[in-house]
């Protein structure tokens, strides 16, 4: 294991000695020789809400300077922070990309992401239903609109194409 992932630990964060490969939980993974650490490195966890209006139109949010695939669209999303519930996260996140409070419901969707090889997540969208607030985009979104399934504009990402074909069954190309 001499290739590292990028953000991988180097050194042990305990004692500071340089890590080493060890072999847990039948994986190899990098550990410390002298304290006996050894480094999980577990993915993020990202809320995404697929909100719908009366005309069966889907929100979108346009990524701004400094987020990931700035310019492409996705679906209201972010990072649940430690401690958060993932419910609570997702309508957090709503609320500061697009200025509307949500109703969030089930989950319908859970993916694996891998476009940004710094930060693995895990997503998990959710059904939702605006409730209040009026819509403005904030946060790292510079625009918010609703699309047609079948006429949408560039993605930022393939697990967003992959929802729209898997929930909505539309083909879309993500940037």
């Amino acid at each position: 294991m001499s290739d590292f992932w990028p953000g991988e630990y180097r050194y042990c964060p305990m004692c500071s000695a340089v890590l080493e490969p060890v072999r847990r939980a039948g994986r190899e993974r990098m550990g410390c020789p002298d304290c006996g650490f050894v480094h999980f490195r577990d993915p993020g966890i990202g809320a995404a809400v697929i909100l719908e209006d009366e005309a069966g139109r889907v929100l979108l949010v346009r990524r701004g300077q400094g987020a990931t695939r700035a310019g492409m669209w996705c679906i209201p999303c972010g990072y649940v922070d430690y401690g958060e519930e993932v419910r609570e996260a997702a309508a957090r996140e709503v609320l500061e990309e697009t200025g509307l409070v949500v109703e969030v419901g089930e989950p319908v969707f859970v993916r694996s992401n891998f476009h940004d090889p710094e930060k693995l997540t895990v997503g998990v969208w959710f059904e939702g239903r605006v409730v209040g607030g009026r819509l403005a985009p904030g946060d790292d979104a510079v625009a918010a609109d609703w699309f047609p399934p079948d006429s949408l504009p560039t993605l930022a990402f393939d697990t967003d194409a992959e929802l729209f074909r898997v929930r909505f069954g539309v083909e879309v190309t993500p940037g």
